[in-house]
């Protein structure tokens, strides 16, 4: 062994330890669990001071349990100490592990026979026992709820600051891509230089006058305290970039009284997702905005186009930019997620303003854990939340001990904005044969036909293209066929 003990080849364990610790305690004091942090930043490795650890090192291998040790020290030394050792028990491998159950944290601390780490009392001293955690309960019946999110917040802190304390070490200059992102401040100036510009070219009807109110209550409801909103406004109402005014207004409001310091824009479907973010990378910049769902694909031809893509990896990572437009699928999995690079991304949601665009799509089969998550968010961590849709979901009676949802629209009222907006009127036409519906069609200039069997979408084509007298050459109407829980177009 040489004259130290290493965390890797060419870096000191006991300095890898401090840094660590110093990053997670500034992660975790985001939301004031500074002292958390360190604890568990100073402990997770000091499996690593055994005489095993260090020969597996110089022969370049791994594989022994390092993380058991500060568990097993984290649950001796202080009262919540198990809390801490999920954290560092899980920081590698299967990530947080139930308490029973095979692979279980109670296995871990149980376990005897680890090789001798005690040579780390020579290097480093156990920080003071953390404060319990000062969390806001939902509800009495869902403390162990709070208990839980804050143990996966410390876990994320824990992990990110491990990752990128390694890659630094390892690889600067691929830590280097991790910066230069413009920030808040720099996206709501380009935001307003743009919605200027829309508001100046645009003509003076009542619909565009509807949406610049949409947009001025927007920006006034900015103002008010961090908390949970919603924005119920129609289809065509702009409500994608008043939205983001609100958040980017939101946050310069209350940078300094509360620290917000990203916008998260969560959609369902990735379709919109795409045109979205296209949409917000024109008026924003290209390096403002982080797309991130399983559709991205990260190319480049080598040269900057590779520096790009792989800076945009990386941020996937742990989402540490100020703008992140991605699916609720991404965002809801992660915010109950026990692997380290799901958790990982975690802590650097506090502190940020999330746009739920389509509100109405929350899965009601999951209704009530992903309203306790997005209330834990604003309660004890920070954060705002804005329902967004044209449809708004009756949510608040669902919310853990109910909700105060600030409605950010206020006047013109629902009724008068619907019909405003209004695009299409349905009516019954009643049932009708074959032919009737084909010279309704071919009446048309342009027209939608949903039927329920691809040999009829045929045989109203073929009637329609041979009306007399219709529109039948120029027809520009689409049959579409329902059929085994797929559309077939003809």
């Amino acid at each position: 062994m040489k004259n130290g003990f290493e965390a890797r080849p060419g870096q000191w364990l006991k300095v890898h330890l401090r840094e660590v610790s110093e990053q997670a305690g500034d992660f975790a004091a985001v939301f004031g669990a500074e002292a958390w942090g360190r604890a568990a930043g100073l402990l997770h490795d000091i499996g690593k001071y055994s005489r095993e650890f260090q020969d597996q090192l110089e022969r370049d291998g791994h594989g022994l349990d390092h993380s058991t040790a500060g568990a097993k020290e984290a649950a001796r030394a202080y009262r919540a100490g198990r809390l801490l050792a999920y954290v560092i028990a899980g920081h590698h491998g299967r990530g947080l592990a139930n308490w029973i159950n095979p692979g279980s944290l109670e296995e871990r601390l149980a376990k005897s026979g680890l090789p001798d780490y005690s040579a780390y009392k020579g290097e480093i001293a156990l920080p003071p026992e953390p404060d319990f955690p000062r969390l806001t309960a939902l509800d009495k019946r869902l403390l162990g709820f709070s208990c839980a999110f804050f143990a996966r917040m410390i876990f994320s802190c824990l992990v990110d600051a491990d990752r990128l304390n390694s890659e630094a070490h390892a690889d600067p200059g691929k830590a280097a891509l991790r910066d230069g992102r413009p920030g808040l401040g720099a996206l709501k100036e380009r935001l307003d230089a743009h919605l200027e510009r829309l508001q100046a070219e645009a003509e003076d009807t009542r619909i565009n006058r509807l949406r610049r109110s949409i947009l001025a209550q927007c920006r006034a409801a900015a103002a008010l305290p961090p908390g949970l909103f919603s924005l119920t406004v129609p289809t065509g109402g702009g409500k994608t970039l008043a939205s983001l005014a609100f958040a980017l207004d939101h946050a310069a409001a209350h940078a300094a009284a509360h620290g917000l310091r990203r916008v998260i824009y969560a959609i369902p479907y990735t379709s919109i997702i795409e045109q979205n973010a296209e949409v917000f990378r024109e008026i924003l910049g290209r390096d403002a905005v982080l797309e991130h769902h399983s559709s991205v694909e990260l190319s480049s031809e080598g040269g900057a186009g590779q520096d790009t893509a792989l800076a945009a990896s990386l941020a996937m990572e742990n989402w540490d930019v100020p703008l992140v437009v991605t699916t609720n699928v991404q965002f809801l999995e992660f915010l109950f997620a026990c692997k380290a690079s799901r958790c990982r991304k975690l802590h650097n949601v506090a502190k940020s303003v999330i746009i739920l665009d389509e509100a109405q799509m929350l899965p009601r089969e999951l209704l009530k854990p992903t309203l306790a998550a997005l209330k834990e968010l604003t309660v004890n961590y920070g954060c705002s939340v804005v329902l967004c849709t044209a449809t708004q979901p009756a949510v608040a009676e669902h919310f853990p001990g109910g909700a105060d949802i600030r409605e950010i629209m206020r006047d013109p009222g629902p009724t008068e904005l619907y019909e405003a907006f209004r695009r299409v009127r349905v009516e019954l036409a009643g049932e009708m044969d074959a032919a009737a519906l084909a010279e309704v069609m071919g009446g048309q200039e342009q027209c939608l036909c949903v039927v329920n069997r691809r040999e009829h979408a045929r045989l109203l084509f073929e009637r329609i293209r041979h009306l007399p007298g219709a529109n039948g050459s120029d027809f520009k109407g689409l049959l579409v066929a329902f059929h085994s829980g797929r559309f077939h177009f003809v």
